[in-house]
């Protein structure tokens, strides 16, 4: 399990945008970043600066994925057929949070790892309980029986601030979804924009 060493809130104001889109947000009353001097003026970006924060940004997004765990994906994107941007972020999508976390079975990334780590969810009738296992087109994913009353899924199913996107088909009342296909990045909800071309243009120089 990746350690967070940061708040969450705390990478919002770092990258400077509300990335997860949540109206708690503190960017939405504070925007610059954390610390003494989070209010001085920045200057202009590199190309690389500006590569180095669309990796920070995807990778914070999904519950800031460890460098080693990210670069991985970045090799299998590559090695894939067709866009390697569009590849990297299929591959993301397929993680077992990322999927729970689309179906609002939990309300962040965040509690979508810890939900996973703690043996609340089931893949195709059996336990799971890494957060970066890969899901297939097709997996049946469903939350545990004497998990599906906990205050933390009830709270995420009443959430208004996101949709369930498409691409994952949800049936609320079994507590259960699939992820009928991969999604193009055009069809990921993202509150704020993403560049994953960036990315790979970070790690290919």
């Amino acid at each position: 399990m990746t350690k967070r060493a940061e708040a969450k809130y705390k990478i919002d104001r770092r990258m400077g945008e509300n990335i997860w889109g949540r109206p708690r947000s503190p960017f939405n009353k504070r925007e610059y970043g954390p610390g003494q001097h989070g209010q001085r003026r920045k200057g202009k970006a590199t190309d690389f600066g500006t590569q180095l924060k669309a990796k920070q940004k995807v990778k914070g997004y999904y519950g800031n994925i460890s460098e080693r765990q990210f670069h991985k994906y970045y090799v299998e994107a590559l090695r894939m057929k067709g866009d390697s941007s569009a590849n990297l972020i299929g591959l993301l999508e397929r993680r077992l949070d990322a999927v729970i976390y689309r179906a609002k079975f939990v309300p962040t990334v965040f509690a979508a790892r810890q939900f996973i780590n703690h043996g609340h969810i089931k893949v195709n009738g059996r336990r799971v309980n890494i957060a970066s296992y890969q899901v297939k087109v097709g997996d049946l994913i469903e939350v545990k029986e004497a998990s599906k009353q906990l205050a933390l899924v009830l709270e995420a199913q009443a959430l208004a601030e996101r949709d369930v996107p498409d691409y994952v088909e949800v049936d609320p009342s079994k507590a259960t979804a699939k992820l009928t296909r991969i999604p193009n990045l055009t069809e990921v909800p993202y509150p704020t924009h993403m560049e994953p071309n960036l990315v790979i243009e970070f790690y290919s120089r």
